[in-house]
This record gives C-alpha cells, sequence and structure tokens, in this order.
C-alpha cells in the first residue's frame, strides 16, 4: 500500500466518516496540533530522565491518539463502529501522577522560567503545545460538539507537563530558574 494517495492535493481531507473538509479547517488543525503535542511527548518520553515514567507517557500518547481519533470523526456522519473514547480515568491518572510528583517536589513560590537543562525545555515545549491544543479544542467546541472530557484531560494534561517538568529538573540536580520580574 502506498503512503500517499493524491487525494488531498487539492487541500482538502477526509474525516472519519466520509466528508471532506478544506486542509485548514478549524477541527484539521486540533487534531494537526495533537499530533503535534504526541511527537513532543514522544520526545519527552525518550529522555533517560524519564526511564520510570515510560509506561505513563506511552498511556499519555495513546490517550492522544484517541483524542484525534475523537476530533477526526465527523460530527455529523458518525460510523456505527464505536470509536475509543477519553475516560475520567484517563483524567484521574494525570491528576494521580502529578500529586504523586507534588509530594517529591519544594512548595512553588514562583513562577518557572522554562530551560536549565535540554530534557526539561522538551517537557516544557510540550506543556505549551498542549495549551496550544486546548485552545484549538475550546474554539473547535464553540461551533461543533466536543466531548467535554476532551478538554479536560488537554486541561489536566498540561498541568502534568509544567509539574512533570519540574520533577524532572530535580532528577536531573540542575536548579529551576525563577522568574524575578523587573522593578
Amino acid at each position: 500500500m502506498k503512503i500517499y494517495t493524491k487525494t488531498g492535493d487539492k487541500g482538502q481531507t477526509g474525516l472519519i466518516g466520509g466528508r471532506r473538509v478544506s486542509k485548514a479547517d478549524l477541527r484539521i488543525d486540533a487534531y494537526g496540533t495533537i499530533d503535534e503535542l504526541n511527537s513532543w511527548i514522544g520526545l519527552v518520553r525518550d529522555q533517560s530522565v524519564n526511564d520510570s515514567r515510560k509506561a505513563l507517557l506511552k498511556e499519555i500518547q495513546d490517550s492522544l491518539f484517541t483524542i484525534g481519533a475523537e476530533l477526526a470523526t465527523d460530527p455529523v456522519k458518525r460510523p456505527k463502529q464505536a470509536l475509543p473514547a477519553i475516560q475520567l480515568t484517563d483524567v484521574t491518572l494525570l491528576e494521580t501522577s502529578m500529586d504523586d510528583m507534588d509530594t517529591e517536589l519544594p512548595e512553588l513560590r514562583a513562577f518557572v522560567l522554562p530551560g536549565g537543562h535540554e530534557s526539561v525545555s522538551f517537557c516544557h515545549l510540550a506543556r505549551t503545545v498542549c495549551r496550544r491544543a486546548e485552545r484549538l479544542v475550546i474554539s473547535l467546541s464553540d461551533t461543533s460538539m466536543v466531548d467535554p472530557l476532551v478538554i479536560q484531560y488537554l486541561n489536566r494534561l498540561s498541568d502534568y507537563l509544567f509539574v512533570l517538568s519540574r520533577k524532572m529538573a530535580q532528577d536531573l540536580q540542575v536548579d529551576e530558574v525563577v522568574w524575578k520580574p523587573r522593578t
């Protein structure tokens, strides 16, 4: 099977359900950003500092594929076969993981600048892409049905990535760079 189909050569793509839409459609932008986020999570997962977190990060990537499938589905012409869906347990998993990391982290008393170590910076990049994905999905939900759990999951995931970046800095024994506002 060839990877190229030539069906998108005129700027259109197909949703699950068959309808063709512009590749510039907000729905496509939303799930494309989810795909970008998934790639960043893969890079974060590949950092040796995250060896003990590989399974959870892979679970997050699986959840992002589920979200991508949800967003790629035509809300009007949904297929008869059931598609996977985000569950409340997916959100709870992120919350539990954050709570576990928080018990080992010093109290946050200031804003933290991204950086300090390349691995930590990758995590911050993933966090910012997650926030962009969340904004796009919220915009999409203004005009089309989106499962509210998708928005909740993305919101929690960006929080998780922030806490993970702090935990990675701690594990790597690098100082967090605190923002000091100009006076």
